[in-house]
């Protein structure tokens, strides 16, 4: 192997240990990368995280599959309407079974921050923010 190499070798093995993140206080990184799927709103009552909302909450109900039997409750939620840029923020409350993998169910009062509920379908970009 050339010297070339190997300093480019090891240029790259170190620059990937620098731009991996890192946990400081022991417990697990949040994951930050963004989702994109549907958006869609139904009427709020007691959630699959066990709390009672109401349609004025800004809560969404996640897929199964990332609902994790509840291990999101409560979590803050980003979420961006991808065809007009607006954007709000939620909490997610319930898991929602009929979901595909990213897309999210929305309270009435949070759809409205992001779209008419005449329309009923958004595509949405979101991720969880702590």
């Amino acid at each position: 192997m050339s010297p070339f190499t190997v300093l480019a070798l090891l240029f790259a093995l170190a620059f990937t240990a620098f731009a991996s993140p890192v946990d400081t206080n022991g417990t697990a990184l949040l994951e930050k990368r963004a989702r994109t799927g549907r958006g869609t709103w139904f009427n709020v009552g007691l959630g699959a995280c066990g709390k009672t909302n109401k349609d004025s909450d800004k809560i969404i109900a996640i897929s199964s599959n990332i609902y994790s039997n509840g291990a999101h409750c409560d979590q803050k939620v980003k979420i961006t309407n991808t065809a007009n840029g607006n954007t709000a923020t939620a909490t997610v409350r319930d898991e929602c079974p009929s979901c595909g993998s990213n897309d999210i169910d929305m309270s009435p009062s949070l759809f409205e921050e992001l779209g008419d509920l005449d329309t009923g379908v958004l595509k949405v970009s979101w991720y969880f923010t702590d």
